[in-house]
């Protein structure tokens, strides 16, 4: 593979881990040459006041040079997203560049450079909102670790960018590379861009003795049991109709919806630690046949469950492969051109 051009955009306040692991991926990856840029060169202040050399600064790097562009997120973003003569140069360079990309707040950014209207894209769910209020324009995903609309790829936060810098490389060097690199750095665990950030402890931080305290703490403890809207109205003390307003005011997801999530996580831990077979994983989390399962996964994850199963599978004696596990990982990119859901798998 010709040598690419990486550069990542950093400021004052970027989180550290936007800005290492996905330059680790690159640079394990190799035939990347992989710089850091700031609006002038020298040492650059993270959030939690870790020091990174910026190496060149806007002057030094000229906006048609650039093949992919990172620009990393960060509690530093809103003020450099006032500097105009940064946004100019992302503006600039993302006019030329083949690729452009960022890694969780680093989309207000690109959005600062005008490359948000019309365009799906997500950041992480706590600025999801902020994002949706200032870019109008942009179609914000908030549920994917990353999304793909045409040459532009946005992530979720923190560690989500190692799984869009691997799945950049895979778009360039195929899957074999991607997956030694993931081997290399013990990223054994390649989430597909489709797969939710919200994880079932996400959703469940209620305050001690909030009534929805009790609902979330009984779907989690049996994903599989009878949860209807009028079992959790119950469990809760409300009536069905102030309990489904409630919830789904306070969760952002409504209850039949918060269950769904929380049986797909389940039967994901199930698939992932045992080599039970689907059939069996379904009725024990609440699915009924495997056919209902194999549908729920592909509407969440993009991903059927066997696939699920070989990309996450433990190497314990446990989860040793069974012949009905069996499938071809060639895995597919749907693009935002082509479908409205363009789950992402790698």
């Amino acid at each position: 593979m010709t040598e690419r051009e990486v550069v990542f955009v950093v400021f004052d306040g970027f989180q550290s881990l936007d800005l290492v692991g996905p330059y680790e991926v690159f640079a394990n990856a190799g035939g990347y040459r992989c710089s850091v840029l700031a609006r002038r060169a020298g040492m650059v202040n993270s959030h939690s006041a870790l020091p990174v050399s910026a190496g060149v600064g806007i002057a030094d790097v000229a906006p048609d040079t650039v093949d992919t562009l990172v620009v990393v997120g960060g509690a530093g973003v809103d003020a450099a997203c006032a500097d105009r003569e940064l946004v100019a140069w992302v503006a600039a360079t993302a006019a030329s560049a083949r690729r452009v990309a960022s890694v969780c707040s680093g989309v207000f950014l690109l959005g600062a450079a005008g490359l948000l209207e019309g365009r799906r894209v997500t950041t992480h769910w706590r600025r999801a909102a902020q994002l949706e209020r200032e870019y109008p324009g942009a179609l914000v995903d908030v549920d994917p670790i990353f999304v793909r609309d045409g040459r532009l790829w946005t992530s979720a936060g923190v560690s989500a960018g190692m799984d869009l810098a691997l799945a950049l490389v895979e778009d360039d060097a195929g899957r074999e590379v991607a997956l030694e690199v993931a081997r290399e750095l013990v990223l054994f665990l390649r989430r597909p861009g489709g797969q939710s950030q919200f994880g079932v402890p996400l959703w469940g931080t209620r305050q001690v003795g909030d009534p929805l305290r009790g609902v979330v703490d009984a779907v989690s403890a049996d994903p599989g049991a009878r949860h209807s809207v009028a079992d959790l109205a119950r469990c809760a003390g409300m009536s069905e109709r102030h309990f489904q307003r409630r919830f789904t005011a306070e969760m952002g997801v409504g209850p039949a919806g918060y269950v769904e999530r929380v049986r797909v996580e389940a039967a994901g831990r199930a698939l992932a630690e045992s080599a039970d077979p689907v059939e069996a994983i379904a009725r024990r989390c609440g699915f009924g046949t495997g056919e209902t399962l194999r549908r729920t996964f592909h509407r969440h994850l993009g991903v059927t469950p066997s696939d699920y199963r070989e990309r996450f599978r433990s190497t314990g004696p446990a989860a040793s492969r069974r012949p009905e596990d069996s499938v071809n990982l060639a895995g597919s990119v749907v693009s935002a051109e082509s479908s409205v859901s363009m789950k992402e798998t790698l």
